[in-house]
């Protein structure tokens, strides 16, 4: 059986406890070497009953910095501004029922959200609310504001809170923002034309603008982070902010790169995926004011939910159809973007390794390659990775109470499995 838990991965460690501080303004993961990996097997450490630990070996590349802009008033004093497009989950379609059904107990928390995600744009850029109107309104299903929720109502009843904060409900709508920032750089670098079954920002409005888009409400939400006033998780959620660009960076590294090993993959996509959904999650913890163990399981759960995620999507890219995807299957393969069902079928296939250094320069020579990933069980290694580190995601729930949040954060894990059933 493959052992693989991100999170107890020993890195080594030299000056920065990654899990202890939260996070580290002027540091960052360097490459690592587990030659394990290169078999897809990573070594399970410090199998202890206590909260798990991943030390990270960082060096200094430079450090976050906090933005300051103009802010709407409307917003710092908790009013709800004007009326945006709003996604009542309650009313949602069939296709999407299992979701609805596991974000009903924070329903009304994210039809509060969606009404003030706008008013956290501001008004006095017109080109920036349109192209924020653009993405917010095109029917995503924001998961990462109802972790936020979740996490928030399941620690609050240990904390003896009877209702979410302000400062809860602020991380919710800067969460989001950060993601939707993110989105829309992450389809200029790839050239998206469509996200959610519309066209791009930067497709409507041209590149220079989606950049500037992306670069205001990253800065737009970090001031309305330092206006928390929380050390601990401005330091947390900024460090995502430059996770995003280190994973961007390590993935245009290792284009057509067929010695990267699984845990190179595993980083990058922690830094891509799960950071911001780890933030996220022990950011609601903190708010609640539980201890700090609590919140410490609370950060391995949404990393581990992060990275069963991403390795999901990318079982999805080889097995769905394009019409299914919204892209054309194997698109991550086709641009030199290695995934782990690749990543496994390496170690079988070296036809594969060939075909991918090539570039695919030759006709149907993608087409090949994909059918290859799918036939000598880079598949199944893949479903086996992402079933393992989900485990772990609910085992990190054990702190909680029985309660229906924590049931909700449980069917959040199995609502990612049946994906790849």
């Amino acid at each position: 059986m493959m052992s693989v838990a991100c999170h107890n991965l020993e890195f080594g460690r030299t000056r920065v406890d990654f899990v202890s501080c939260g996070c580290s303004s002027n540091a960052s993961f360097d490459r690592v070497s587990l030659r394990n990996c290169a078999k897809g097997v990573l070594k399970n450490v410090n199998r202890a009953c206590k909260p798990r630990r991943l030390f990270c070996y960082r060096r200094d590349i430079g450090r976050c910095r906090v933005f300051s802009t103009k802010t709407p008033e409307a917003f710092l004093n908790g009013v709800e501004a004007g009326p945006p497009p709003v996604m009542d989950l309650r009313n949602e379609t069939k296709g999407l029922s299992s979701m609805s059904d596991m974000f009903e107990v924070v329903a009304d928390d994210l039809l509060t959200l969606n009404k003030n995600l706008q008013s956290i744009v501001g008004s006095e850029n017109p080109v920036l609310m349109s192209a924020a109107e653009q993405i917010f309104g095109a029917g995503g299903k924001r998961m990462r504001p109802a972790l936020v929720f979740l996490v928030s109502r399941a620690t609050a009843e240990i904390a003896g809170l009877k209702e979410l904060t302000k400062e809860h409900r602020r991380l919710a709508e800067i969460i989001e923002m950060i993601h939707t920032a993110s989105l829309i750089h992450d389809d200029v670098l790839d050239e998206s034309d469509m996200r959610r079954g519309k066209e791009t920002v930067h497709q409507l409005y041209g590149t220079r603008v989606a950049v500037l888009a992306g670069d205001f409400m990253f800065a737009q939400s970090s001031w309305y982070l330092a206006n928390l006033e929380n050390l601990e998780v401005i330091k947390l959620i900024s460090q995502v902010i430059k996770d995003f660009a280190s994973g961007e960076i390590k993935q245009a590294s290792s284009l057509f790169d067929c010695d990267v090993h699984l845990d190179e993959y595993l980083i990058k996509s922690y830094y891509k995926t799960a950071s911001l959904i780890a933030a996220s999650t022990k950011g609601a913890a903190i708010f609640s004011g539980v201890d700090s163990n609590i919140s410490e399981q609370m950060y391995q759960y949404g990393k581990n939910l992060g990275l069963s995620f991403q390795v999901v999507d990318d079982i999805l890219d080889f097995t769905q159809s394009a019409e299914q995807l919204g892209k054309p299957a194997g698109s991550d393969l086709a641009k030199g973007n290695l995934t782990a069902p690749v990543i496994f079928a390496l170690e079988k296939e070296t036809k594969l390794r060939d075909i991918i250094e090539s570039e695919f320069s030759e006709a149907g020579s993608l087409e090949e390659a994909i059918d290859i990933v799918k036939n000598c069980g880079g598949i199944d290694k893949a479903r086996e990775l992402a079933r393992e580190i989900a485990d772990q995601a609910v085992h990190n729930l054990n702190c909680l109470p029985q309660s229906s949040f924590r049931q909700s954060l449980e069917q959040m894990v199995n609502y990612n499995l049946e994906r790849i059933q």
